[in-house]
């Protein structure tokens, strides 16, 4: 089996030469790094986008048809967007650069018979490496020498309780092993040694080992295309296709009418200006990359902003246990004595003086200055609740301890109070078999112990005896078996939940979202887990179960499973997909490797960013960098809040090139003076319309954001509503100008000042749409209530503007304006309100089928 070479007494391992052979050959103890997204690998991705492609062609295409200012415009705002999409992408590719290497551990190994302290990537297959308590595992390896050696192997398997390991010998069964289980003598890769030593000869590396491949099984999963990109591309060649269409009639219309093709040309480009969807493409790019920038204020890393969208529609939540419903940490919940008489620490009480012993004997039983979670456990307790733990007197010395073996579970401490004496307190800590085997309990004192066992696992609790004995003499036995012990009760330790989980979870199903644990944890644990975080009551299915259902079965099982238990990462992988094949949108939650798969498979993967391993990161659409659980309910708020926003944002740029390009249109067909040329469409859509847009990203979230189902995943970003909606608004908003603009040129007003007035006119009007579209759920007045800077903002830079044209005489020259006075001001106030009124009375109406 091993191959290193033992001389002297010492263990040589490989020479420097052969080690230095392989590495060469094997290559290095290391996942396969994805490419790194440069920002001008990320500013090419984005430019293949059509949308944004759309801007700058149209901006070419301005420029050679001589509209210099049209084309500066939209390759400005085609910028504008590539640098916000390049500069949050870049950033959050550098968070994860750093978060990357925090999985990477140094490897102890013995070459030329010589112990050194190497990389943990330079580490070869036959290296022999020394791990001790408190080491990452750097490859998967075999022991060949082994001292109470545990390892937490939940970045591996979701358990969180250390696993216990043995030494290989020539009656220990080899070949391939899966992590999890005790008395294996294979360590894995990732691990964490939390007691006891050992010597272990390497026999994977990279992506040969059971990390690398799961982390090899992402290469062909594909992930999610947003879906808000999809609908968008599809609105923008619509109205592109229908806006050159219209262009083009309007030219010959013109010229053949009037004879000027010249003008025709003109007027052809200011329409098809009117109708060309530019605001579209760029108010979803904004609207994705400030949505980033504001999650990343709530410490959530978005890896790719368009992920965000897709929060809003989750309607599963599946969640790992370990580390993201709970803190991954050991705490005693309940101490136990015989008689079912019981204390729950956490409740803030005195320990009563009867439960004195239990305490302290469980950490007399536990290593002085510990790393195993359990036993910092009762350090813990010791500490809170025991004013003066006998551990802590300085004249006792532990001279002796008896390890967990396989046919003992228990660990025992012989302590020596006065070292003149030969007398000595025994503490004794494991399994309860193991702890009353030791006390020679009688038939009836076990059956008690059973029952008390047996509710304590029920709650979800971890359980272990505790038992004492003395000893005199000069030497100790050679087993704990022949000490004569007194057994002190039990001891019930659980991994805490989270802060927050409980409202956290409650928000989720307020908000129709299904909460579903999948967790590698025992059925009656992660029942009990999922009970205390409040999780609807539902069926468990155990990982055995699913190996033996078909995809089918399983389709029809997840609609009614809460829990699944037991779980290796490709179940999860199934469970997720079963969810996906039934038209849920899923979310995945996790930090261990085995999440990596079912997280890039999930509609939305959230990879914690603390606890998290790289594989898992690099899975992931986004990253909780506190591994708080809350967070997650933060950023399906945000998520919802961006989308209903979106929707508002939409909703008024498609009302407003209604009147935009009715107001081009309608002197062309009835031969009155040409309204607006090109510098006023292009005023209007790429000033006003992209900056109120920002209006609608900066507003807070409707009250009843969490309090509605999730959208339908095939739920359109323009619904039939919305579109209704849309074209109300934008008819009323023309009627309105177009009424003014009539009316002024029969009362022979001045064409230069019926243009200034239905300009005026128009942008007031605009104003007005905003004001209505700030809220579906709401009314003006309410919406009024919740501040928005940002709306004050535009309507003083929009104010600022228009007095700009009117009173500088360059800019009233360009836009062709002519003097406008108080009671023509007025009328264009008069404009907004009466729009304004009409819409906030027809709002009620269509407010059910607005609210997404």
């Amino acid at each position: 089996m091993f191959h290193f070479l033992k001389s002297q007494g010492r263990y040589r391992g490989l020479n420097e030469a052969d080690a230095q052979a392989r590495l060469k050959a094997e290559g290095h103890n290391e996942l396969p790094q994805p490419d790194r997204r440069t920002p001008f690998r990320i500013a090419v991705e984005v430019l293949r986008e059509p949308m944004l492609a759309l801007l700058v062609v149209g901006g070419i295409v301005y420029l050679a048809l001589g509209d210099l200012k049209e084309a500066i415009i939209l390759v400005a705002f085609a910028t504008m967007s590539i640098v916000i999409t390049v500069v949050q992408e870049t950033r959050t590719e550098r968070v994860l650069e750093t978060l990357r290497d925090l999985t990477s551990p140094r490897a102890l190994v013995i070459r030329d018979g010589e112990r050194k302290r190497i990389t943990g990537r330079d580490v070869v297959r036959g290296d022999l490496i020394v791990l001790s308590e408190g080491d990452r595992v750097p490859a998967d390896a075999v022991l060949f020498q082994c001292q109470d050696l545990q390892a937490d192997e939940s970045t591996l398997t979701g358990e969180s309780v250390p696993v216990r390991k043995v030494a290989w010998d020539d009656r220990t069964e080899f070949g391939p092993q899966r992590p999890g289980g005790d008395d294996l003598p294979q360590v894995f890769s990732g691990s964490l040694v939390v007691r006891g030593s050992g010597l272990a000869e390497v026999t994977a590396t990279g992506v040969r080992s059971e990390i690398g491949k799961i982390g090899q099984s992402l290469a062909g999963l594909q992930t999610e295309p947003p879906r808000l990109q999809a609908q968008t591309q599809r609105v923008v060649r619509l109205f592109a296709v229908l806006g050159g269409a219209v262009s083009v009639l309007a030219v010959l219309l013109y010229g053949t009418m009037r004879g000027g093709w010249l003008d025709a040309v003109l007027a052809g480009i200011a329409l098809g200006m009117s109708m060309l969807p530019e605001e579209f493409p760029v108010v979803l790019t904004v609207f994705m990359a400030m949505g980033a920038w504001r999650i990343s204020l709530a410490r959530v890393l978005t890896r790719r902003a368009a992920a965000i969208e897709t929060l809003g529609s989750a309607t599963v939540l599946c969640t790992d246990k370990t580390g993201t419903l709970t803190e991954n940490r050991m705490t005693i919940v309940e101490l136990r004595l015989k008689g079912e008489n019981a204390f729950r620490p956490g409740n803030g009480a005195e320990m009563p003086a009867q439960f004195r012993d239990l305490s302290e004997f469980g950490l007399l039983a536990s290593a002085p200055e510990p790393f195993d979670p359990m036993e910092r456990a009762f350090h813990t307790l010791a500490r809170e609740r025991l004013a003066e733990p006998s551990c802590q007197h300085p004249n006792w010395k532990l001279v002796h301890a008896y390890g967990l073996r396989p046919d003992l579970l228990a660990v025992t401490h012989i302590w020596q109070p006065d070292s003149s004496r030969q007398e000595y307190v025994v503490a004794a800590k494991g399994a309860p078999e193991a702890i009353a085997g030791l006390c020679k309990l009688g038939a009836t004192d076990r059956a008690a112990l059973m029952q008390s066992i047996d509710e304590m696992a029920a709650a979800g609790l971890r359980v272990l005896g505790a038992a004492r004995a003395t000893h005199t003499g000069p030497s100790w036995p050679g087993s704990p078996r022949e000490l004569t012990f007194e057994f002190l009760g039990l001891v019930g330790l659980a991994d805490p939940l989270r802060a927050g989980v409980i409202a956290a979870v409650r928000e989720c199903q307020s908000a129709g979202i299904k909460a579903v644990m999948i967790t590698g944890d025992y059925p009656a644990t992660a029942n009990a887990i999922a009970h205390q975080a409040g999780f609807e009551r539902g069926e468990l299915i155990t990982g055995e179960r699913l190996e033996k259902m078909s995809d089918a079965e399983l389709a029809s099982r997840v609609e009614t499973a809460s829990v699944f238990a037991r779980i290796m990462p490709e179940q999860k992988l199934r469970i997720v997909n079963a969810y996906k094949g039934n038209g849920e949108v899923v979310a995945m939650t996790g930090d261990g490797v085995n999440d990596a798969p079912s997280l890039k498979a999930a509609h939305i993967g959230i990879a914690m960013g603390g606890r998290g391993t790289d594989v898992a990161r690099e899975a992931s659409a986004i990253v909780l960098l506190d591994d708080d659980f809350g967070s997650i309910v933060k950023a399906i708020r945000l998520g919802r809040r961006i989308y209903d926003n979106l929707r508002k944002a939409m909703s008024f740029i498609f009302a407003v090139h209604v009147p935009i390009a009715g107001l081009a249109l309608l002197p062309l067909l009835f031969g009155l003076p040409l309204l607006f040329g090109p510098i006023h469409i292009a005023f209007l859509e790429m000033v006003i319309d992209p900056v109120c847009s920002l209006v609608f990203e900066a507003e807070t979230e409707e009250d009843d954001v969490m309090r509605r189902p999730p959208r339908s995943p095939d739920e359109p970003l323009f619904s039939r509503a919305l579109v209704a909606w849309s074209l109300l608004q934008g008819t009323l908003a023309f009627a309105v100008v177009a009424a003014i603009y009539v009316l002024a040129l029969q009362s022979g007003m001045p064409v230069p000042e019926v243009r200034a007035l239905a300009f005026f006119s128009l942008v007031v009007v605009i104003v007005s749409l905003i004001l209505v579209n700030r809220s579906f759920s709401a009314s003006l007045l309410t919406a009024l209530r919740r501040p928005n800077w940002t709306l004050a903002a535009v309507l003083a830079a929009v104010a600022a503007i228009l007095a700009l044209t009117l009173l500088w005489p360059l800019a009233s020259k360009l836009f062709a304006f002519g003097p406008l006075h108080a009671d023509d001001l007025a009328l264009t106030l008069g404009a907004g309100v009466i729009a304004l009124i009409t819409l906030e009375l027809l709002k009620p109406v269509l407010r059910p089928r607005l609210q997404s």
